[in-house]
């Protein structure tokens, strides 16, 4: 299994077709939530993924915000969901966080259902239920 980090412009086209893919699979197609997929925030992100010789099994992207570090569009490849790769995922999503933004603030907006996934690293709900997309979510914040 390997883990890659990389900007926009670091990443080849077959990296960003296969991340895009996926992608437009979980939020759009799945979620049947008709949106602007791909946005101007893919442009100053790091992408971050897991993969399995040359399929990709799960991303993240983090985002520089002003006086914030925003995880976003975390997700797992249907076919290696309840694997323990979306655990994996994540802890090195946060170790790519630690390693580009020190001693920054950590915050995501997460579904509802996915509170306790998320909670498992120390994040903790800091809002209330709101709807993006009509899905329930609520923002989180990784504990000190």
């Amino acid at each position: 299994m390997e883990y890659h980090v990389k900007t926009l412009t670091e990443l080849t086209s077959a990296e960003l077709l296969a991340i895009m893919k996926e992608r437009i699979a979980v939020f759009v197609v799945e979620q049947h939530c008709p949106y602007q997929e791909a946005d101007e925030l893919d442009e100053t992100a790091l992408h971050t993924w897991l993969q399995e010789g040359t399929e990709l099994v799960g991303y993240t992207r983090i985002i520089e915000e002003a006086d914030t570090i925003h995880i976003g569009r975390v997700l797992t490849v249907k076919k290696y969901r309840g694997t323990g790769y979306g655990e994996l995922l994540m802890k090195k999503t946060l170790e790519a966080v630690k390693e580009h933004y020190p001693n920054q603030s950590v915050v995501l907006g997460a579904q509802e259902y996915a509170t306790a996934f998320y909670e498992k690293f120390g994040f903790k709900v800091i809002s209330d239920v709101y709807l993006e997309d009509d899905i329930p979510h609520v923002d989180m914040q990784l504990g000190e």
